[in-house]
């Protein structure tokens, strides 16, 4: 999906230098204990459902829509699993550090599919059987399915993961 209009004005503004967003993730598992991974059409990686919140939006308001409009899977959140932020910068040069809140949720409609031009291709993984993903998508997957586990913080100094 191209960038939406907000973000469009601040790079008008600011060009290629870093903007932070908050954004949000989607640990979403289906009743087989899969996981919902989409391949994104921008680099080609396999990674969780993720997005920008926009203006006004509620973490979770945008964690269902990011999902849907994505993957068209309904989901039910289960729990905040944590929050990080991250740097990316993209393969225009564009500069962002991401606040990332992500969360553990449960499919409760829909059929997982490609649903929009982000994705080149999206699936159902067993844990066991997951394709190439890069380390922060791994710890966030681990913290996320740690019942046990409380959300996700990284401490006053510290730097995350």
């Amino acid at each position: 999906m191209p960038a939406s209009e907000y973000v469009r004005n601040l790079r008008a503004r600011v060009g290629q230098e870093m903007i932070m967003f908050p954004t949000v993730s989607a640990i979403v598992l289906n009743d087989r204990g899969e996981v919902l991974l989409h391949q994104r059409s921008d680099n080609g990686h396999w990674t969780l459902i993720a997005g920008l919140m926009d203006p006004g939006e509620q973490p979770a308001d945008a964690l269902v829509r990011e999902v849907e409009e994505e993957t068209a899977v309904q989901v039910k959140i289960e729990r905040l699993a944590g929050v990080v932020s991250h740097d990316v910068t993209y393969l225009n040069g564009d500069q962002c550090q991401m606040v990332n809140i992500f969360f553990r949720c449960r499919a409760v409609g829909g059929e997982a599919r490609v649903n929009d031009t982000e994705s080149l291709a999206v699936a159902w993984f067993p844990l066991t059987a997951l394709p190439d993903l890069n380390p922060f998508t791994h710890r966030m997957l681990a913290l996320a399915l740690d019942d046990n586990a409380p959300p996700y913080f990284a401490a006053p100094g510290e730097g995350g993961f």
